[in-house]
């Protein structure tokens, strides 16, 4: 439940931000504003501030702000005579004025990043150690893309694609780019050139471990399983697995597999801890749920805190920005190309599911997941689609260049049609979210 509220807070947050934009631009173009909405729905609490009403709604999945003349409603432009407020009409505006009016709601969502990123780079991120290390992959998943294609544990990623690759991180990012294409890659394997090739219908938009490509992982303890084998036997977190029944262990996956093999049997445990060795005897237990054998062990995974100065933090979150930018529009173009599946989609139960989770770790992490669902809202309200900023912005355009307006009822049609468009994507992304939850 802590969850879910500290995700609806975070959403709430990136709404504010957006609504914000469209109230300080209309207010310094001169226009009223009636009302501005966190939400939709019954209104949970209002407070009136001058000739703004101020709302927090039921519904959290976005918010508005009502201007005069704006729309066909009461107030509306085309009631907006009786009113006598003609010149702070939102319709008597220039059309450059609606443009930017219009268009602020998503440009504080794209420039919002630039000002928390740093920030969570001054204050420090924790990334997985083995993220900047070289493209050396430490097991290949059973039946997966990866073994399908060839992969063995040792090879090395030289290319992806004819792009080079030096970093794990590196190709991860290449993935994205690559959508829907086969992936053509370069290995070094026992000190020669490899070239092993994975067909277009593959997971690479989960990463090189979507792939079945996982890290070299040594078999440390970074959690045990109260009242199982290792809890019992007294492993503690840091401990070293070094051999299961005299079979060494090299790696984490060596340690699951050595386990499957035992059956439930008893096994010798070598252990390493703090420079010495020693011996436990442990059962392991099966699993009711798909038959596997556990130890109640859980891996450590290595976390390195980086941590820059202002500069060099402000550096890296304008290259972090225009990185998430860039892969938010290649997943949305590859999307309407069909280079990618829908399935692919998520919607607010899954944007608030990554923000909660993201709020039960660390100020750096939280602001990093603010910083990626900011721009993915800032590009999505600048879709062409009638009902959204970006369907404003089109008829907009089209008036700075013909000098002449959309008239009022094509506008209500197209958005019509836009509010239909806008609704079958959200019964897909809720479709999407439900089956990931419960499927």
């Amino acid at each position: 439940m802590t969850t879910v509220v500290a995700g609806i807070l975070m959403l709430g947050f990136l709404v504010f931000v957006h609504e914000l934009g469209h109230f300080a631009v209309a207010k310094l173009c001169g226009v009223k504003v009636l009302k501005f909405s966190i939400g939709f729905g019954p209104k949970l609490l209002s407070y009136r501030y001058g000739e703004t009403e101020y709302l927090i709604c039921a519904v959290p999945l976005g918010g508005y702000v009502q201007m005069l003349g704006e729309g066909s409603g009461a107030e509306g432009e085309a009631s907006v005579e009786a009113t006598g407020d003609d010149d702070r009409s939102f319709a008597a505006k220039p059309v450059s004025r609606r443009l930017a009016i219009v268009g602020a709601g998503p440009l504080m969502n794209l420039l919002l990043p630039l000002l928390i990123l740093p920030i969570s780079f001054m204050i420090g991120v924790q990334m997985p150690s083995y993220v900047e290390d070289p493209a050396c992959v430490g097991y290949v998943l059973p039946d997966s893309d990866a073994e399908r294609g060839g992969f063995m544990p040792g090879d090395c990623l030289t290319a992806v694609n004819g792009t080079p690759i030096e970093y794990w991180n590196q190709a991860n990012l290449r993935f994205v780019n690559e959508a829907g294409s086969p992936l053509l890659f370069e290995v070094s394997r026992d000190g020669r050139q490899e070239q092993l090739l994975v067909p277009a219908d593959n997971n690479s938009l989960e990463g090189m471990q979507g792939l079945g490509l996982m890290p070299d992982l040594a078999a440390r303890i970074g959690g045990t399983a109260p009242g199982l084998a290792a809890d019992q036997a007294g492993i503690e977190v840091g401990d070293q697995i070094l051999r299961i029944d005299g079979q060494a262990v090299h790696s984490w996956y060596d340690l699951r597999e050595l386990i499957q093999q035992t059956q439930g049997e008893p096994v010798d445990v070598l252990v390493g801890r703090d420079g010495r060795e020693f011996s436990v005897v442990m059962t392991p237990e099966k699993r009711e749920a798909d038959g596997d054998f556990l130890l109640g062990v859980a891996p450590l995974h290595e976390l390195e805190l980086k941590r820059f100065g202002p500069v060099a933090a402000f550096r890296e979150g304008a290259a972090k920005t225009r990185e998430l930018v860039e892969l938010t529009l290649v997943f949305i173009q590859k999307l309407f190309t069909g280079n990618v599946s829908a399935k692919n989609i998520g919607g607010p139960i899954t944007v608030v599911q990554v923000a909660g989770q993201a709020a039960q770790t660390d100020i750096a992490a939280i602001l990093t997941v603010l910083a990626f669902i900011s721009i993915q809202l800032g590009i999505l309200n600048l879709l062409p689609i009638p009902i959204l900023d970006g369907g404003h912005i089109l008829f907009y355009l089209f008036e700075l260049i013909t000098r002449r307006p959309v008239s009022l009822r094509a506008r209500e049609v197209a958005q019509q049609v836009g509010m239909a468009m806008l609704l079958m994507l959200m019964v897909l992304a809720f479709y999407n979210d439900i089956i990931r939850l419960w499927g």
